[in-house]
């Protein structure tokens, strides 16, 4: 049976074009996704979060399915989980 430290989500490894890569904790990434979404224009948010009523929704549903979001064509946040102990 797999250890429960394999599913612990705590840090993640977080590309954006133009940037170093950076390893942020959970409230960090959860940060980053939010000022994403608050910034961008309404109509430029994928059309699978426009169905949530609030940012924080959606920032949860992308930390919960996804692991990339695209606002402005060509640029790019992609985020995945890793594990910094064994």
């Amino acid at each position: 049976m797999p250890h429960p430290l394999m599913y612990n989500e705590d840090h993640f490894l977080v590309l954006q074009s133009g940037e170093s890569e950076q390893i942020l904790t959970l409230p960090e990434l959860w940060d980053k996704l939010r000022g994403v979404l608050t910034a961008a224009n309404p109509t430029q948010i994928p059309q699978d979060l426009q169905r949530f009523k609030t940012v924080e929704e959606q920032v949860q549903y992308l930390i919960n399915t996804s692991c990339e979001l695209n606002i402005v064509p060509g640029d790019f946040l992609q985020w995945y989980a890793v594990r910094l102990e064994k």
